[in-house]
């Protein structure tokens, strides 16, 4: 009877007591969470129970086992997958720990910081902090449970006289590896670029996604995904839209006849600007920049307070005047002109010239590229 008493009395109390401790945690992570409603960390840190239960309840077998009295032959392999257990269950609490401090950290700096580029910068060290630790806590998780067989300890042992030259050569095979992880290190605290920022990267603009330690996504305006390792921020030039503000200011540029109205199309710019509800109010202009012998370039200069701000009011703009011009000044559009240069433009008095203006104007309508 006392054979069968002692192992349940052993496994039975391990389990209750196991239980017992991880209630009484979580019970006591939801009343400071009902006091302290502003910060998520306590509700998140509830996460931890089922962990917290196999920590618990490893720990306690690992301690009173040898009170079970039972399977005594078999106590090297029972301890050897206890500890096996109890390495596997505390690394897996530490991570649940680490996930609901740095997910409160993000969301209380978000909701504090008046600076959204600062939030994302911080956003952007958390996440890579979080994912470098996950990884030193998986990796000498794995060696401990490794180093719990006799013949990793031996292998261990042997191998540690050529410790260096096996360093040098991990070292130079790992160099992409380490290159990146570096690098995903200096992204995150240079500030060099932060998840949300809008960059071009080889004349492709998009959205940054994901920072990994090794890895970056963008996300580009028609949904696609490119993955690019971080060492590329590092080592090559790039444009980053969001540093310093998301203000920008864009152009839109259009091929004018040289009898183009250039004061009548500066007023109906500025009308036409100010008008939209895109433009931010900061700056507009519109000037001639270049002439050739068939026409003049004139680029209107406006700026938003997004890039998809901007990139609207440009679209708005140029199909406003372009409208407009046809509409007003058919003239000023480039074509093939079959009337003398000294013309002035509008009706002509002789017939002949009639003629060629309207020749002209047909012309125009079909516009050469």
């Amino acid at each position: 009877m006392e054979n069968v008493l002692r192992p349940l009395i052993v496994f039975g109390g391990a389990i209750v007591l196991a239980f017992a401790i991880a209630w009484g945690v979580d019970r006591l992570l939801r009343r400071i969470d009902a006091r302290h409603p502003e910060t998520p960390l306590w509700g998140l840190l509830r996460s931890g129970r089922v962990p917290l239960q196999a920590v618990v309840f490893v720990a306690l077998l690992n301690v009173f086992y040898d009170q079970a009295e039972i399977a005594r032959s078999y106590r090297p392999t029972v301890n050897l997958w206890l500890h096996i257990i109890l390495i596997a269950a505390t690394a897996w609490l530490v991570l649940r720990v680490l996930a609901a401090v740095v997910e409160t950290t993000t969301a209380r700096y978000a909701g504090v910081a008046h600076d959204p580029a600062r939030a994302r910068r911080v956003k952007t060290q958390l996440t890579l902090i979080q994912r470098l630790v996950t990884t030193v806590v998986v990796v000498i998780a794995a060696s401990a449970i490794l180093l719990q067989f006799p013949a990793m300890r031996t292998l261990g042992t042997s191998m540690l006289a050529s410790a260096g030259v096996l360093g040098i050569v991990a070292g130079i095979a790992a160099q992409a590896t380490l290159g990146n992880l570096f690098a995903g290190l200096s992204i995150a605290f240079g500030d060099m670029v932060r998840i949300g920022d809008e960059v071009v990267v080889d004349g492709e603009l998009g959205t940054v996604d994901e920072i990994t330690v090794s890895y970056l996504v963008l996300r580009t305006w028609d949904e696609r995904r490119i993955t690019m390792p971080v060492s590329y921020f590092t080592s090559k030039p790039f444009e980053n839209w969001s540093r310093g503000g998301p203000q920008m200011t864009g152009t839109v540029l259009l091929q004018l006849d040289h009898s183009a109205p250039v004061a009548e199309i500066r007023r109906r710019t500025e009308e036409l600007v100010r008008a939209n509800d895109y433009w931010d109010g900061r700056s507009w202009s519109l000037v001639v920049t270049d002439a050739t012998h068939t026409t003049i370039e004139v680029r209107a200069a406006v700026s938003a307070r997004t890039s998809d701000d901007l990139w609207t009011l440009r679209c708005n703009l140029r199909e406003q005047l372009l409208d407009w011009l046809r509409r007003e000044h058919p003239y000023a559009l480039p074509g093939i002109r079959l009337s003398s240069a000294g013309d002035p433009p509008g009706p002509y008095s002789d017939s002949s010239s009639d003629n060629g203006h309207l020749e002209g104007r047909n012309n125009r309508s079909g516009r050469l590229s």
